[in-house]
C-alpha cells in the first residue's frame, strides 16, 4: 500500500515519486519543507499556501511548484484531494527558483494519475520511467498563472502587503498606506513594480481576489465574501475571480 507520509518519498531512488492524499476541510500542514521539490496538485477543492516570498491560491486543476527546501504552509478550504509529486533536486536543476502556480494540462493530469498506479520503485527503463520523464517535461513547459501574490523584501512594502492581506477590505489608498509605512508615495509605487511586478492597485486587487476564492471555497455566501474583501457588488467580484482564474490581465481595482 502506498504511504501517505511525505517523508517516505524524500529518499526514493527515482526522479519522481507521487503521493495521493485527502484532507478534511480546514486542515493545516503547519510550516515545513522537503529535501525534494514538490508539485502540489489539487485534484479536488482549493488550497492556499504561504512562504516567506509569497502567498498562493491553488484551485482544482492547478498545482503549486515548490522548490526544494522552501519552508511553506498549506491550508485546505473545504475538503481537498491532492496528489504531490516529489521531484529529485538533480532532476529539476533548471526549474524556477521561486514557487509558482501552474495550470495542470490534461496530459500532465493523466500522466500523474497513471504514475500513481505504478509501483513507487517503478522500472526506470519501463513505463514508470517514461511517465516520470513526461511529468518533468510537462512541469517544465507549464506557464505560470496569476494565482500568485508575491511578497516584497523591503520592510516598508512588506508592511503594506501584510496589512492588505490581514484586511483586504481596507479603504486606505496608496497615500494612506505610504504614511503608515513611513515611505513616500513614489517609493511605494516604484517598489511595488520592482519587487512584485505589479502596481499597488493590481497587487491589492489580487490580494482581494485570492482571499475571496478561499472564502468562497469555505462555503461563505458571495455577498458576505464581497463585503469581506472590499467589493460593493458581488457581481463585480465574481467577474474579477473569473478573470483571475482565466489568467486574464487585471486593471486597477474599482471594486
Amino acid at each position: 500500500m502506498r504511504s501517505d507520509r511525505a517523508e517516505d518519498y524524500q529518499d526514493v531512488p527515482r526522479s519522481v515519486a507521487v503521493m495521493p492524499k485527502a484532507f478534511a476541510a480546514e486542515s493545516r500542514t503547519g510550516r515545513h519543507s522537503h529535501p525534494r521539490a514538490q508539485l502540489l496538485y489539487a485534484t479536488m477543492g482549493l488550497m492556499t499556501a504561504e512562504a516567506e516570498d509569497g502567498t498562493w491560491v491553488v484551485p482544482e486543476g492547478h498545482a503549486l511548484w515548490i522548490p526544494p527546501r522552501l519552508p511553506h504552509a498549506v491550508v485546505m478550504h473545504g475538503a481537498v484531494s491532492m496528489c504531490s509529486a516529489y521531484l529529485a533536486a538533480e532532476a529539476v536543476a533548471g526549474f524556477p527558483a521561486r514557487a509558482r502556480v501552474i495550470q495542470v494540462s490534461p496530459l500532465l493530469a493523466a500522466v500523474i494519475a497513471a504514475l500513481t498506479r505504478e509501483p513507487v520503485l517503478y522500472a526506470v527503463d519501463g513505463r514508470g520511467g517514461h511517465l516520470a520523464a513526461l511529468v518533468l517535461d510537462e512541469i517544465g513547459r507549464a506557464p505560470e498563472t496569476p494565482l500568485t501574490l508575491p511578497l516584497p523584501r523591503d520592510a516598508r512594502l512588506r508592511r503594506v502587503c501584510l496589512g492588505l492581506i490581514a484586511d483586504p477590505a481596507s479603504p486606505f489608498d496608496l497615500d494612506a498606506w505610504a504614511l503608515r509605512a513611513g515611505a513616500s508615495r513614489r517609493t511605494l509605487t516604484r517598489g511595488f513594480r520592482q519587487e512584485t511586478g505589479l502596481s499597488f492597485g493590481d497587487w491589492r486587487t489580487r490580494a482581494r481576489v485570492v482571499r475571496a476564492l478561499a472564502l468562497t471555497a469555505d462555503g461563505r455566501p458571495m455577498r458576505e465574501v464581497a463585503a469581506a474583501v472590499g467589493y460593493r457588488s458581488p457581481q463585480a467580484l465574481r467577474l474579477r475571480m473569473d478573470r483571475l482564474l482565466a489568467g486574464a490581465g487585471q486593471g486597477p481595482d474599482k471594486g
